[in-house]
């Protein structure tokens, strides 16, 4: 059975949220692929140093699309 709430339209605050989230987790999932695999950045780091912050960027950009899907989708 279909969730009433499911096929009413999104008031613009909360659509203005959605895409301001979705465009937060596109540019951390981005910036942590940056700083795994671009050797010319900036950063005087390890590899492993770059792998493992790379890695959490990459990690927090999934917690947080996670958390905009559970609110988004009942």
């Amino acid at each position: 059975m279909l969730n009433s709430d499911f096929n009413k339209q999104k008031s613009p605050k909360r659509r203005f949220l959605f895409i301001l989230g979705a465009a937060l987790f596109i540019g951390i999932f981005i910036l942590g692929v940056l700083i795994m695999f671009w050797k010319a950045l900036p950063l005087n780091l390890s590899d492993t140093q770059r792998y493992t912050f790379g890695g959490l960027f990459i990690a927090y950009g999934i917690l947080r699309f996670t958390r905009i899907m559970k609110t988004e989708i009942p």
